[in-house]
């Protein structure tokens, strides 16, 4: 069978190279953007039967820095746990999967970082019914690393928990808020939108306080032009012991930065933008749930998981 009715999180149309991209293919995109955006993050099938054989094609078993968190199965979640795996093959192969009992959707997370891509779904299965729409767009924090596996990305749990079909633009070593980007975010559809990100804009890309507070308040308002009434759920950036007190090239630390940003969301709220909602990033992980020092392990992608997805969850309701 076609797996197209089968695929949740594919908001972009496929190119050559990347069947399942997170962003358009847009000259102005940054390359490392574009780098991340050809990994098909948070791309899954949801189906509702108990058995599936997926036929699929994988384009190289190099992991990165993310290692086997990239995932090397397809792993199958049913009711809030995982309930069979398989190993992917680097190439075409087919993997029979058992999608356990009930009568809720099973989900199956790709080894996304094996960069793969589905030929076939086979089995009496049908598509699982839609849920509500759920954009996210931010940095590695938000892609997942460096968690465990797919599924256990903050925003992956989160929408398992809170019933979201999500699309994850998270891309790691990158999103700073670039009006591409805030383009991409405004022309899908979504339900609820969330953005979090700036840990990059400490010293990746050097920010000031004031290009953070323009860049988030030009951000938001490019996506308001298509999402005029759409809630949206900003997070400034989580914990990151080496760069709180640190100054980048522009004598910003990545304090000041968190600040500026929130300033800025928070003006914007008071002038009458009542569908925005602000959620301080600094106390959401605590350090020691910090797996690199950077990004959250498990532990940490789980407390994210509750304190974001509950926010999202309130606007929605």
């Amino acid at each position: 069978m076609d797996p197209t009715p089968f695929l949740r999180g594919n908001a972009f149309p496929a190119v050559r190279g990347a069947a399942y991209p997170r962003a358009k293919q847009d000259p102005r995109l940054p390359a490392d953007t574009w780098a991340q955006a050809r990994i098909p993050v948070g791309v899954r099938l949801e189906l509702l039967g108990s058995e599936v054989e997926i036929a699929y094609r994988t384009a190289t078993d190099d992991l990165g820095y993310r290692g086997d968190g990239a995932g090397r199965t397809f792993a199958v979640w049913r009711g809030g746990e995982q309930v069979d795996e398989e190993k992917a093959e680097l190439g075409e192969g087919r993997v029979e999967l058992r999608l356990g009992d009930g009568a809720d959707r099973a989900i199956v997370y790709f080894p996304e970082g094996m960069l793969p891509e589905i030929l076939e779904v086979n089995g009496e299965v049908e598509p699982a019914p839609p849920q509500p729409l759920w954009v996210v767009y931010g940095d590695s924090v938000a892609e997942g690393w460096i968690a465990s596996g797919p599924a256990m990305a903050w925003p992956a749990v989160a929408g398992r928990d809170r019933g979201l079909d999500v699309v994850n633009m998270g891309y790691a070593g990158a999103a700073r808020g670039e009006m591409a980007s805030a383009e991409h975010v405004a022309e899908l559809r979504a339900d609820v939108i969330t953005v979090a990100y700036g840990t990059n804009c400490w010293v990746r890309t050097p920010h000031s306080p004031g290009t953070m507070r323009e860049g988030i308040a030009a951000f938001l308002e490019m996506v308001r032009t298509k999402h005029p009434e759409t809630p949206i759920v900003v997070t400034s950036p989580i914990v990151r012991p080496d760069a709180e007190g640190a100054p980048n090239p522009l004598g910003a630390t990545l304090e000041h930065l968190r600040e500026a940003l929130e300033e800025s969301v928070r003006e914007r709220i008071a002038a009458g933008d009542l569908e925005l909602e602000l959620l301080p990033g600094r106390h959401l992980v605590h350090e020691s749930q910090l797996g690199d020092g950077i990004h959250p392990n498990d532990d940490g992608h789980r407390a994210l998981a509750e304190a974001i997805g509950a926010a999202v969850a309130a606007r929605l309701a």
